[in-house]
């Protein structure tokens, strides 16, 4: 009677595992949202809790079968051979739920680490925005030029390493059919904005270049023209002082 409810008790734990394979392994998952892939991850891992709570169950059948079998070699042997079989499916049910859990997790870590580059190089985009704003009606002044140029010019010195992540991240998971329509939209979306800005703040920061350097050039020629007049007083003033003629001066002077 033992040996009949051990050989129930194998026949059951293989059925049960047959259809935690066909339930967690077999069946075709499409990620299309976030919402459907978080609740894909939960679920594995309570598969994963499910199947590795057997174990104790699968213990006690392996122990019970060995004390049979010290008792009744013949059907412990039969026993023995049933055991052999679901030990080696449960291990490998393990095993793939393990994976697959894994992977699962992988993917989910995956699609939170591209939000989190896409939220840092918005915050990025929307400093270069504004800086690029602040280009406009600036008042005529060289230091004011300057200030503003400079400023362009250290947002724009933002590494790429970030939009190098967001690009391999997002493939990575598009490849995979994960998130792929919500992916591509984001993505799209970010390079336009990206492109759009980029190209703005060059023109400007090379329309704010060639201004700085017309005013630098305008500025110069009136501290030379400003030195020319200035000798060009004293000149006149020590003539003046002098009481010297104007018909005995240079032509210049006159």
């Amino acid at each position: 009677e033992k040996a009949v409810n051990l050989k129930k008790d194998l026949a059951e734990m293989q059925e049960w595992m047959t259809q935690a394979e066909e339930e967690y392994l077999e069946k075709d998952f499409e990620y299309k949202s976030p919402e459907e892939l978080e609740n894909a991850v939960e679920e594995m891992k309570r598969a994963k809790e499910d199947v590795l709570q057997k174990e104790v169950r699968v213990k006690i059948l392996k122990d019970n079968i060995k004390m049979l079998a010290t008792k009744v070699p013949s059907s412990g042997q039969d026993l023995a051979t049933e055991l052999n079989i679901v030990l080696e499916n449960y291990q490998l049910l393990c095993n793939r739920i393990r994976g697959k859990c894994h992977t699962l997790e992988e993917v989910w870590s995956c699609w939170i680490e591209l939000l989190q580059y896409l939220d840092l190089e918005t915050a990025w985009l929307n400093n270069l925005e504004e800086r690029v704003q602040m280009t406009e009606n600036l008042p005529e002044k060289l230091d004011a030029v300057n200030d503003a140029l400079e400023s362009l010019e250290s947002v724009l010195r933002h590494p790429a390493d970030n939009r190098t992540q967001i690009r391999e991240l997002g493939q990575t998971l598009i490849d995979g059919g994960i998130l792929d329509d919500i992916i591509s939209e984001k993505l799209e979306a970010f390079n336009a904005r990206y492109e759009e800005l980029s190209h703005l703040a060059v023109s400007r920061q090379i329309a704010l270049e060639q201004q700085l350097q017309t005013m630098r050039e305008t500025d110069h020629m009136l501290q030379v023209l400003q030195e020319n007049l200035a000798e060009l007083d004293r000149q006149l003033t020590s003539y003046l002082t002098d009481r010297v003629d104007a018909f005995q001066m240079p032509q210049e002077a006159q």
